[in-house]
């Protein structure tokens, strides 16, 4: 499903593994959740080595060190090398580095991610604002992290030390449910101070860069659970992307999708990336993919049909984006998303 709704991409009639080069994976939502691997991810990720398709593992979070990442990753029967992880505190840190002088120091709010990603970058890690830091970063520290990193983050600030923030993620999928990201942590200080931070992870052009930077990727292919972050991130790199529904987007979030958070593919897990994506087609007034028909008007989504959800899904989002326009669809679309019990 292109974002015009238009016939296959790169991943016409063929898996997505061997239509892209390189999958850029999220990780919180995609490729685990609490530590533990989602359904189906294990085994798709490695018929999707198998078949030739570098793996890389992109995230906003920064809490922890590509090293730590990729061997929690091996754990989970997923093989990994540092080298495969590109993390939001690395790209932070190449921002950082391109605006302080060499061996500079840097106040970090945030976990050993960040202060090994500073050092890659010949910088200098500190802990207080009394430690004269040309710079402050802040990044998710976990739930421990104490409330006193913010106020020294504060102190710094206030004093015209610029910040930078490695993501800004409101939430973080854990075992329990969804709990406050580092965007949550990062109003904390900017309600304190009234200072915006630069930020570097996705969706923005900094992370992205860093990725390409880092993997090579000739035809990358972005696979998200967040239609904010990894799916706007897509978008503003003009690459296509694949949205998996293990995470924190549902049906009705990505029938209201505006332009910028519209996948190009969308699939309930990973096994997706091992398919050719059906085509959606226009047909009559509606559009049709699979058994499914689904048409919009008068300010109602319609579906008729039966077969696969997942297919009814597909051609909702056509009809509705297609009837949004430029716009954010504002369509009643629960009638219709109940027939598909997603």
């Amino acid at each position: 499903m292109s974002q015009q709704v238009r016939t296959r991409p790169e991943g016409s009639g063929r898996a997505l593994s061997e239509a892209y080069d390189t999958a850029l994976l999220d990780l919180d939502g995609v490729v685990y959740a609490g530590g533990e691997a989602i359904a189906h991810a294990v085994d798709s990720l490695g018929a999707a080595r198998a078949g030739g398709m570098h793996l890389a593992y992109v995230t906003n979070n920064a809490l922890r060190t590509p090293d730590a990442v990729a061997a929690h990753l091996t754990e989970l029967g997923i093989p990994a090398e540092a080298g495969d992880v590109i993390t939001s505190a690395q790209a932070v840190a190449r921002l950082i580095a391109e605006q302080v002088p060499a061996g500079a120091r840097v106040l970090v709010v945030g976990g050993e991610g960040l202060r090994v990603a500073l050092r890659e970058r010949g910088l200098v890690p500190v802990e207080s604002a009394d430690d004269d830091p040309v710079a402050v970063v802040q990044g998710y520290g976990g739930p421990e992290l104490p409330w006193g990193r913010f106020a020294e983050a504060c102190y710094a600030i206030a004093r015209g030390v610029p910040w930078f923030a490695s993501n800004t993620d409101l939430t973080i999928p854990s075992a329990r449910g969804i709990a406050p990201g580092n965007g949550a942590a990062v109003a904390v200080v900017r309600i304190a101070t009234g200072a915006e931070p630069q930020v570097a992870g996705k969706p923005l052009p900094p992370m992205h860069r860093e990725t390409i930077l880092r993997t090579g990727a000739r035809r990358p292919l972005v696979v998200g659970d967040r239609l904010d972050t990894d799916i706007e991130g897509a978008f503003n790199g003009g690459v296509d992307s694949l949205l998996v529904l293990t995470g924190v987007t549902d049906g009705p979030q990505l029938l209201a999708a505006p332009p910028q958070h519209r996948p190009t593919y969308v699939d309930a897990d990973l096994r997706g990336m091992l398919t050719g994506q059906p085509e959606v087609a226009e047909a009559g007034a509606g559009f049709r993919c699979g058994g499914w028909t689904a048409t919009a008007g008068d300010g109602r989504l319609e579906l008729d049909g039966e077969g696969e959800a997942l297919d009814g899904l597909r051609a909702l989002c056509a009809a509705a984006w297609t009837s949004a326009g430029e716009g954010v669809c504002e369509l009643d679309g629960g009638k219709a998303m109940a027939r598909l019990a997603l």
